[in-house]
């Protein structure tokens, strides 16, 4: 996938080694290679992002960081095994619905659709492989796979100890690019890795089970699914608190606790955080229409209110987000 020419990229000599920053979300996202996610910022202020990966024979280590509060949506890839380690944050991730503290579940993806909200400050590892590759040596070695698992993302609990066994070979992955990246060039070494990576992931999968999220937070989280429906077909019309709670049979207070729960925020800041990245992804292409069309289209009627929303949500004016679109190559 191309990349924009302002993701400033560290070009390196070992083979299947990326590594990537970014000021951008979209920009960030845009550099996960053949994962089929899009992202949403929703806390404001100046995003910063950072994303590595090494591509070993049938696996790719990864390790993400994010500044802001971030929505990630779509999918790893057809067919795709994910497992990920929180290693930091200031709150939080939930996944679909369900909630875990930073550095505690293990959050897997099984051939599934991903919709994740990850706190401010966050760091996320881990490994992407091919579910197939997981199933065939689930065979060949008479391991039981967790089926009630497959098929959906999820905070899941697994034995303590393998974790930890991931979580310190993850460690010393990352700390390898950071100090003796030429090592990597190495086919035995890369080798070795993978083959460690996974016989940790087929040692923890046998002991994995759902986190049970009890019936008030499914609940909740049907609560908020139904919200965003009504919020992201209402098109160009403005929405308010009220009418999205009649719709939902919930009170202003009981929805904003929901949506505390389940995204990480409140139902109104949720809502316009999604339209203003809305705004930005279509002043970035370089729309030939004003800011202030553009702006209305998604919603925002008070245009001095809009700006200082805009800018205080990326950072910097919608006119300059324009601007450096249309001065672009």
């Amino acid at each position: 996938m191309a990349l924009s020419a302002s993701l400033p990229m560290q070009d390196s000599v070992i083979a299947g080694l990326l590594q990537v920053a970014s000021t951008d979300v979209d920009e960030h996202c845009a550099a996960l290679g053949r994962w089929r996610l899009s992202y949403d910022q929703i806390s404001p202020g100046a995003f910063a992002g950072s994303f590595t990966q090494v591509s070993l024979p049938r696996l790719d280590v990864f390790r993400e960081v994010t500044s802001q509060q971030v929505r990630q949506y779509g999918q790893l890839g057809a067919g795709s095994f994910g497992i990920g380690l929180a290693w930091h944050g200031d709150g939080a991730v939930s996944c679909n619905g369900a909630s875990s503290a930073a550095g505690g579940k293990v959050i897997a993806c099984i051939d599934a659709e991903v919709d994740m909200c990850t706190p401010k400050a966050f760091e996320l590892r881990g490994v992407v492989t091919g579910a197939a590759l997981i199933q065939e040596l689930a065979v060949r070695f008479d391991i039981e796979l967790p089926r009630p698992l497959w098929h959906q993302l999820g905070v899941i609990e697994m034995a303590e100890a393998p974790v930890a066994r991931l979580r310190t070979l993850l460690a010393a992955i990352h700390e390898m690019i950071a100090t003796a990246t030429a090592r990597l060039d190495d086919a035995l070494a890369r080798q070795a890795l993978e083959d460690a990576l996974l016989v940790e992931i087929m040692d923890m999968l046998p002991t994995a089970r759902a986190s049970d999220p009890g019936r008030s937070a499914m609940a909740r989280k049907h609560t908020v699914d139904r919200a965003r429906e009504l919020m992201h077909d209402s098109g160009e019309r403005a929405l308010s608190l009220l009418e999205v709670c009649k719709s939902v049979g919930a009170s202003p207070r009981k929805l904003g606790y929901c949506f505390q729960e389940v995204v990480g925020t409140s139902p109104m800041r949720y809502w316009r955080a999604m339209r203003l990245n809305r705004v930005r992804r279509e002043l970035k292409r370089g729309a030939e229409t004003s800011v202030y069309d553009v702006a209305v289209q998604h919603g925002f009627w008070h245009f001095s209110q809009f700006s200082l929303d805009y800018k205080r949500h990326f950072a910097e004016l919608p006119s300059e987000t324009l601007r450096r679109a249309r001065l672009a190559p």
